[in-house]
């Protein structure tokens, strides 16, 4: 029996109105929560709007859709320069959606993409839609995963060698004399990126013969509170002589713990940050950076997932690992 418009506003207690409205994107007038229990009613009764009942359903639109999980941080920019430049070469356009880390909008803005035609997806996920994102796979819904890993998924994947960056930044401070190197990175146990550096940071500890006695790690449980506990960590730990940070946002907060605690930098605190932000090269003093090859992931990424969408065969699953670079400035010079 065909499921109408009717039955998706009965069981999801509105309009057929709002129904309407909310598929085609006019949402000024209802609740994310409505939202929310409309589309997934939407998918539950499985219910296609009347073009793709009209056996529309295989036609190709030439939109992409990418998901990102923080437009505040720089790297994601050139990610998506990558993408939009490869979107217009092979005459596709894209659609931008910022889960700003919620699962509950990562799965609403998904859901929306399949019910607009959008013919694939890049996405950088929260990670908490493990379900969601393994019916995308049984469905061979065109999807790349970029920049974080889905444990047990079999997606396309573009991402760096983390645990290298990791273990480049650190081995370069050891070099430098430092002796005791703190680690910060975002408390989250469900994002592969940092639990791969902090593996690169404590590799490099082990390779220059250090044991679990030298290792420090500070995970930051927000943004906002970032420099009070770092200002905090580093006065209970004073011979902390140098900082790997894991992330460009966290390294602007240690910089003003640092300040507030008039720490001199290289002198009394070395630092090396991931990514070689714009702005990494111009502050007092420069700073040394694992620097990410954002634009050309971005663009791999777009590549990857309109191969796979014009492939007339099941296309083969590629996981492309880029490597990352050190970027060496005075922010970690040598001790003497």
């Amino acid at each position: 029996m065909k499921v109408t418009i009717a039955d998706v506003a009965e069981k999801a207690g509105v309009s057929k109105t709002t129904v309407s409205r909310i598929l085609n994107g006019n949402h000024d007038h209802n609740t994310p929560e409505t939202i929310q229990t409309v589309l997934r009613v939407v998918e539950e009764l499985e219910y296609r709007p009347n073009a793709l009942a009209k056996g529309l359903k295989s036609m190709k639109t030439n939109v992409i859709g990418i998901v990102l999980s923080n437009f505040r941080n720089e790297f994601w920019f050139n990610v998506l320069e990558g993408v939009e430049d490869t979107c217009k070469d092979q005459g596709y356009n894209l659609m931008i959606c910022n889960s700003d880390g919620d699962p509950k909008l990562e799965e609403q803005y998904i859901r929306e993409f399949q019910m607009r035609q959008v013919d694939g997806i890049v996405i950088n996920p929260t990670v908490r839609n493990q379900r969601l994102y393994e019916k995308l796979m049984e469905d061979k819904y065109p999807m790349v995963v970029i920049n974080r890993k889905i444990p047990g998924l079999h997606a396309n994947n573009v991402v760096v060698d983390n645990i290298k960056g990791g273990y480049l930044a650190v081995d370069h401070l050891l070099d430098n004399g430092r002796k005791h190197i703190l680690a910060i990175t975002y408390k989250n146990e469900n994002i592969s990126t940092w639990q791969e550096r902090i593996k690169g940071y404590q590799d490099a500890l082990i390779s220059h013969g250090l044991t679990e006695s030298s290792i420090y790690i500070l995970e930051i449980t927000s943004l906002k509170k970032a420099p009070k506990q770092i200002k905090k960590y580093l006065e209970e730990n004073p011979m902390i002589d140098a900082v790997f940070s894991t992330n460009n946002m966290l390294t602007l907060e240690l910089i003003e713990a640092l300040k507030k605690m008039n720490k001199n930098v290289p002198a009394d605190i070395g630092i090396v940050s991931y990514d070689d932000t714009i702005w990494a090269k111009h502050i007092n003093p420069p700073l040394t950076t694992i620097k990410q090859p954002s634009y050309d992931i971005g663009k791999e990424a777009a590549k990857l997932l309109i191969n796979e969408i014009r492939s007339k065969e099941v296309p083969t699953i590629k996981n492309i690992i880029f490597q990352p670079e050190l970027v060496v400035r005075e922010s970690s010079e040598e001790i003497e």
